[in-house]
């Protein structure tokens, strides 16, 4: 899918704020730092329209991206982030919990892992949470870059086997630099929206 427009609408952090329309909505889960803001301004061919920073933990609102007035990409707060306090992380997790679980425009997730190293506990806890609300799930395996050529399909099945993922979820090896897995990707959430 080619985007040629693509704009922040809103930063919600309560229902009452989430867009009101209709367009179908693909989530991005994540830890922090694992590449969201990347992977985004990949898919729409654009520098800046999700913000990077070397600082974890920078997303602590539900971003709702309108792409084209045809789709909604929204990228969640990032987990995993230690320099954040216990009661913020609980007011994230509530967050997100209302808009996965009540959020009607919601067709799918992307999570969003590092392909360079094991899924991490809370990878995994963030996949069975998605699948409690039988979300489909998409993975895109960053970084895909910095891992050799014939060690990926090794890398790939240890993501399958260690998230336990259902034979219905894609996994996307994806490289911010050099643009490998965005046509896959965006097939992919085609086929979800």
């Amino acid at each position: 899918m080619k985007v040629n427009e693509a704009e922040l609408l809103i930063s919600a952090v309560r229902q009452d704020q989430y867009p009101k329309n209709s367009l179908p909505e693909i989530a991005l889960a994540g830890r922090s730092n694992v590449g969201k803001s990347s992977f985004i301004n990949t898919l729409v061919t654009r520098k800046n329209l999700a913000r990077t920073s070397n600082k974890p933990g920078k997303t602590q609102t539900l971003n709702f991206y309108d792409l084209e007035g045809r789709m909604m990409f929204v990228d969640v707060p990032g987990y995993g982030y230690a320099k954040v306090s216990k009661s913020e992380r609980a007011a994230w997790g509530k967050m997100m919990e209302t808009y996965f679980s009540s959020r009607e425009n919601l067709r799918g997730v992307a999570v969003i892992i590092d392909s360079r190293h094991s899924p991490s506990a809370l990878d995994i806890q963030m996949y069975k949470y998605l699948k409690e609300f039988e979300l489909p799930v998409l993975v895109i395996a960053t970084k895909a870059d910095k891992v050799s050529k014939n060690k990926r399909p090794k890398h790939v099945k240890h993501i399958r086997e260690t998230l336990e993922l259902e034979k219905t979820d894609d996994i996307i090896l994806f490289s911010a630099e050099t643009g490998q897995g965005k046509e896959d990707a965006w097939k992919s959430i085609q086929a979800m929206v």
